[in-house]
C-alpha cells in the first residue's frame, strides 16, 4: 500500500498537468453564467480524481495483514487531519481469515481546489494567478483554443509583464503597426526587448498570424584586419559587415580566428592574410551566412574553458562552421588553471549547470565539457581565454595546420600560412 506522502506526489504531478486546463474551465464557465449561455458546452475539468492506494491480492492480504492494519491505520489518521478539505479516503470490503474489513483502497481529491490546497502554499497560489489571469485573458480578448498553454507560459511571468502583454495585445488589435520598428510601437511601458521575445503571445491574442512588425536589423560581424602588411598599406584595421550585404575585404583571409570575447579579437597579433572575428553577440548562422568565412582554409574558435564556451563552439558546429577549436583542452586548463575562476560576474558561485547534449565536440573537447559539468568537479569552472597571454595564443595558432575539407570536424591538412 502507498504511503500518503506517495499519492500526494501523484496528486502534484496531476496538478502540475492540469491546473492550466481547470484555471480555463474556471474563467469560461464563469463567463458562460455571466452571458446566460449553458455552461454543459464546456468541456469538464481533470477533476475529481481518485488515486488508488495499492490493492493487495487476497493471499498477501490475508499473510501480511497485521502489516495492511498499520497502513490502514496511517492512512485514517492522515485523513483524520485532512478532513473537511475536500479529501476522501475511499474504502473497499475484503474478506480475511473469514472476517470482513473495510480497507482503503482510494484516496478521492474532489477538485482543483483540494488538490492545490494538499500540495501546499504554492500551488494555491499559482491556480488563484492561474484563475485571476484566465478570467483577464478571457474577458479582453474571448476564448482562446490555446489559453491552458497560454497560461502555462506566463506563469512565471510578474504581474507587471502579464498587464503589459495585456496591453500590447489589445494595441496590435486595434492599430496598424505596419512600417513600426519594435522600439516604436506606442506601448507605455513596452520597450523593444521585451517585444522581441514575446511576440508570438502578442499576436496570438491580437489574433495575428504575426506582428507585422518592421523585421530585424541584419546580424552583422565585426572583424579586424590581422596583416601587417594590408596595414602598412594604409588599410583599414576594423570592418563591420552585415548579412546581404555586397562587401570588398580588404584581402582573402586565410586565416580566421573566432574569439568568444571582443578583447581577445581586437587585439589578436598579427597574422598574414589573418582575420579576427568577435564571436560575442552572434551565433553560428550568422557566421555560416558569410561563404568567405566558412571556406577560410583555417578556421578556428577560440572560446572560455567553461561549460558556455564548449556549448557555443557545438553550436557553431551545427549551423555549419567548421571551425577548429584552440586552447581549449585539458592541457591549456591546467598550465592556466592558476587563472581560473569559480565565480560569475556577480561574485555567485559556479555550479555544474545542466549538462547538454553536444554531438559536434570532438572526443577531446567532450571529455573537457564533462569534467566542467560534473557536480564532482572541485576544480576551477571557468578559465577566460582573456587570461591566456595573446602571445601565446599565436603561438597556438601556428600549431594548427589549414585544412582543405569543410565537414562539421574539419581534418588538418599543410598549407603555406605565414605569421608575422
Amino acid at each position: 500500500m502507498k504511503t500518503p506522502e506517495q499519492v500526494v506526489t501523484e496528486v502534484t504531478a496531476r496538478l502540475r498537468r492540469t491546473w492550466p486546463q481547470a484555471a480555463n474551465h474556471t474563467a469560461l464557465r464563469r463567463t458562460a453564467q455571466a452571458e446566460e449561455q449553458t455552461p454543459g458546452v464546456i468541456n469538464p475539468p481533470a477533476w475529481p480524481h481518485s488515486f488508488p492506494l495499492g490493492a493487495p491480492n487476497k493471499a498477501d492480504l490475508e499473510q501480511h495483514f497485521a502489516a495492511y492494519q498499520g497502513q490502514a491505520l496511517a492512512w485514517r489518521q492522515w485523513h483524520t487531519r485532512h478532513a473537511g478539505r475536500g479529501v476522501d479516503l475511499v474504502d473497499a470490503t475484503r474478506r480475511v481469515h473469514s472476517t470482513i474489513q473495510a480497507i482503503p483502497t482510494h484516496l478521492r481529491v474532489q477538485d482543483v481546489e483540494a488538490a492545490a490546497a494538499l500540495c501546499g502554499h504554492d500551488w494555491t497560489t499559482r491556480l488563484a494567478r492561474g484563475r485571476n489571469r484566465a478570467a483577464t485573458l478571457v474577458e479582453r480578448f474571448g476564448s482562446q483554443e490555446d489559453l491552458p498553454r497560454m497560461l502555462r507560459e506566463v506563469d512565471d511571468w510578474t504581474d507587471v509583464d502579464f498587464a503589459l502583454l495585456c496591453d500590447a495585445a489589445a494595441w496590435f488589435r486595434d492599430h496598424d503597426a505596419t512600417g513600426l520598428t519594435p522600439r516604436q510601437v506606442p506601448v507605455p511601458g513596452m520597450h523593444a526587448k521585451w517585444l522581441n521575445t514575446r511576440q508570438h503571445l502578442v499576436a496570438e491574442l491580437a489574433g495575428l498570424d504575426t506582428l507585422p512588425v518592421s523585421p530585424a536589423h541584419p546580424a552583422r560581424v565585426h572583424l579586424t584586419y590581422l596583416d601587417l602588411h594590408h596595414r602598412a598599406a594604409g588599410g583599414r584595421h576594423h570592418d563591420c559587415i552585415s548579412i546581404g550585404d555586397r562587401v570588398q575585404l580588404g584581402y582573402e583571409p586565410q586565416v580566421v580566428v573566432i574569439s568568444e570575447n571582443k578583447d581577445t579579437a581586437v587585439g589578436f597579433p598579427p597574422v598574414s592574410g589573418g582575420v579576427s572575428i568577435e564571436g560575442g553577440g552572434f551565433g553560428g548562422a550568422t557566421a555560416a551566412a558569410f561563404p568567405w568565412l566558412i571556406a577560410t582554409p583555417l578556421l578556428v574558435y577560440w572560446g572560455d574553458i567553461d561549460a558556455a564556451g564548449f556549448e557555443i563552439l557545438n553550436g557553431f558546429r551545427a549551423d555549419g562552421v567548421p571551425a577548429v577549436s584552440m586552447l581549449m583542452d585539458m592541457t591549456t586548463f591546467e598550465q592556466y588553471e592558476q587563472f581560473g575562476t569559480s565565480l560569475d560576474r556577480r561574485g555567485t558561485p559556479l555550479g555544474p549547470g545542466r549538462r547538454r547534449d553536444v554531438p559536434h565536440l570532438t572526443a577531446d573537447e567532450r571529455a573537457m565539457y564533462h569534467a566542467l559539468t560534473d557536480p564532482a568537479w572541485t576544480r576551477h569552472r571557468r578559465l577566460e581565454q582573456e587570461r591566456i597571454p595573446l602571445t601565446d595564443a599565436l603561438t597556438a595558432l601556428r600549431l594548427l595546420q589549414p585544412r582543405t575539407s569543410r565537414a562539421t570536424a574539419p581534418q588538418p591538412a599543410p598549407i603555406n600560412v605565414r605569421y608575422s
